[in-house]
């Protein structure tokens, strides 16, 4: 085997603009006449030294390398020749940095390879070598222009020159027609040079072709071939991997493998002037230029692979549809309970005391006589009361004709509506004379009316209660339900004198409604009003209670509620968070060799973790949305149906949100798994 001198590195070529696919020839032989006047020495690109590659197979081991020495100058056109299983398909992997020697050093134009981790070594891959495999390994959901642009998307290329010199570099190998073709629609020969063109994408100064005739026929192989010792004629190394000694011939120097070492080495024709190929990949960007554009293009490749598995996707998105639409929805009809129970509230007043009889924690009966009418006179006095209003309840039958109607009558005093801030619809309420006098009057509720009299006008009528008649002076205002659900329109109000002497009978009261003018005054009003009716009884025999403390309990329960329908909903987009995850593992084993072809091209863990991220977020943001849009149907549909509804912007904006980190957080395990594959491993995946 020739040795050759390694002499100090030179310095690299600056890259030329533009996307050029062919070296002026003028400027081919200026360069190498350059070279020759002055002397220069030329650093190896490929040098290997002692370099082994030892596999373990059960207790021993598979030499598939053992102690190779070789070294390829800048412009030389080698074939490494052997049988299946002599190591140059290995030793290809290591050539290309596609795999690491057990031992031994190799240097690349210089560089020694073991000092590289990954990313520096998929980098070397992306501006040194161009691949040429056998089985072309395009990918196929991709148009021939669009696999010749890989390597340069990973290499940084800005997007016009990047397209504009993958169809220059198609065009020149006949396909300028067929840039728009998946590789399915190509025949052998014609994805063999689309293979051939994305080896150029990035003017590699290296092309490795392993086996490049081997799925083609004669003719094409030999096109193909033609085609290899052209561009070496313009300065590109190659290294053509052959078992056939036809293909090999076409090489200046053969090197021949057996059981892992080389047993010959041949140079049929002498080399060329050896001259750097200068770069004329397209121009490349760096920083925030670069990573936005490559958002986008992983983006892009995100719907392109939700496209090829149209039915899959279509499952995936349904989790995460059910699960953000649940959310919203539930949280929507939540929202609009507790909406409804603060309306009903707040329609009793906020800023009310309702004293019952019998001490706390002892329920109270109907007959507890405890609570007097005097009780509530002597509240009046006290500063910030508005209004008083003494109640005495029971449940009676009201007739009038031939219609009777079971309903609850109330005595109270004249200040009853203006404590409950309830108006007259018809008619007037009685005042404080009518209670005075005893007056025989009754204000009915509109459910009453309505069962009593129909479509006919009450006022003025006269209704029966216990067989005593009472004219109908007023009708109040619709309430609905109350917070407990029981219609408050079931009612029939009368003067509570009137009511003691001609239906309740024992002079005493169920509660007393005290209306406080303030409600920042509650506190100081309910210590006053307890202690002057502990004062008259010489006992705390009652009750205080604030509406406020029933608002409280109320928004608490409604907010259990709330919480407990989100937490249903989140553990729906849990389970599709996992589903898409699990989708997305399926999805890195079945397109084990897709990363491979990436890795070999350039692509950076740092790519594929963001490609299949990325993939993991379209599939849940396109989820989201479309749950979204889904949720808010849902929620207005029941609106339509009397369901209580609040719809606001935080419900669609945290299912989205959520629905978005779901495919971050479960989309990482896969990514990861996809950027940690070795690619020489992935590429033989079958």
């Amino acid at each position: 085997m020739e040795e050759v001198a390694r002499p100090a590195p030179t310095p690299a070529p600056t890259p030329a603009p533009g996307p050029v696919c062919r070296l002026d020839a003028e400027e081919e032989i200026a360069r190498r006449a350059a070279a020759s006047a002055t002397g220069a020495a030329l650093r190896p690109m490929v040098e290997l030294d002692d370099v082994s590659r030892i596999y373990p197979n059960g207790e021993s081991v598979v030499r598939a390398l053992d102690r190779v020495s070789l070294t390829i100058m800048p412009g030389e056109f080698v074939a490494i020749m052997g049988q299946s299983g002599s190591g140059k398909s290995t030793l290809m992997n290591i050539i290309g940095c596609l795999d690491r020697p057990s031992a031994g050093a190799y240097r690349v134009d210089g560089v020694d390879v073991a000092a590289l981790d990954k990313d520096a070594l998929a980098a070397l891959r992306c501006s040194t070598f161009g691949f040429v495999f056998q089985r072309y390994n395009l990918l196929p959901t991709l148009t021939a222009a669009e696999n010749v642009e890989i390597p340069s998307i990973y290499a940084g290329a800005a997007k016009e020159p990047r397209v504009e010199r993958a169809h220059v570099l198609l065009e020149r190998l006949g396909l300028g027609d067929r840039s728009a073709h998946r590789p399915g629609q190509l025949s052998g020969g014609q994805q063999q040079r689309v293979s051939i063109a994305r080896a150029l994408m990035n003017a590699a100064p290296i092309i490795l072709a392993d086996e490049p005739t081997g799925a083609l026929d004669s003719r094409s192989g030999e096109e193909v071939l033609a085609l290899l010792r052209e561009l070496n004629g313009e300065g590109h190394t190659v290294i053509l991997i052959t078992h056939d000694p036809d293909v090999a011939a076409h090489a200046r120097r053969v090197v021949r493998f057996q059981d892992g070492r080389i047993v010959s080495d041949e140079r049929r024709e002498e080399e060329p002037a050896r001259v750097p190929l200068p770069a004329v990949g397209p121009a490349r960007r760096g920083g925030l230029a670069r990573f936005v554009p490559d958002v986008a293009e992983a983006v892009r490749m995100a719907f392109s692979s939700m496209h090829a598995n149209i039915f899959r996707t279509a499952l995936t998105l349904l989790g995460i549809v059910i699960g953000v639409a649940s959310v919203i929805t539930m949280l929507a009809v939540g929202d609009g309970g507790k909406a409804r129970v603060m309306e009903r509230i707040a329609q009793i007043g906020t800023n009310l005391l309702i004293i019952r009889p019998g001490a706390v924690g002892v329920r109270s009966s109907g007959d507890n006589a405890t609570l007097l009418p005097e009780d509530a006179e002597a509240l009046r006095a006290v500063p910030g009361i508005a209004d008083v209003a003494p109640e005495r309840t029971g449940r009676y039958t009201l007739r009038f004709g031939s219609e009777d109607y079971f309903t609850t009558v109330t005595g109270t005093s004249a200040d009853y509506l203006a404590a409950r801030d309830w108006p007259i619809a018809k008619g007037v309420m009685f005042t404080a004379d009518d209670v005075r006098a005893y007056a025989p009057v009754i204000v009915l509720g509109q459910t009453v009316a309505t069962n009593l009299f129909g479509e006919d006008d009450p006022l003025g009528r006269y209704i029966l209660v216990k067989n005593v008649p009472y004219e109908v002076i007023g009708i109040l205002a619709a309430r609905g339900a109350n917070a407990f659900g029981q219609d408050q329109d079931d009612v029939a109000l009368v003067p509570l004198s009137t009511g003691f002497v001609r239906i309740f009978g024992r002079r005493f009261v169920n509660s007393v409604t005290v209306k406080v003018e303030n409600a920042a005054d509650i506190p100081r009003v309910e210590a006053d009003v307890t202690r002057i009716i502990t004062d008259r009884h010489q006992a705390e025999d009652f009750q205080v209670r604030n509406t406020a403390q029933f608002l409280e309990t109320a928004v608490e329960t409604q907010n259990t509620l709330t919480l407990v329908l989100g937490c249903v909903a989140a553990i729906s987009l849990l389970v599709a968070g996992i589903g898409v995850m699990n989708i997305m593992l399926v999805s890195v084993t079945e397109r084990t060799r897709e990363i491979g072809i990436r890795m070999a091209t350039g692509a950076r863990m740092s790519n594929i973790m963001l490609q299949f991220n990325t993939e993991a977020l379209v599939v849940c943001g396109v989820g989201g949305a479309v749950g979204v849009a889904l949720g808010i149907g849902v929620a207005v549909l029941l609106e339509s149906l009397g369901v209580s509804i609040v719809l606001s912007l935080l419900p669609p904006l945290l299912a989205f949100g959520c629905a978005f980190l779901t495919g971050l957080i479960f989309g990482y395990l896969p990514a990861r798994k996809a950027a940690g594959l070795d690619p020489v491993v992935a590429l033989a995946y079958e």
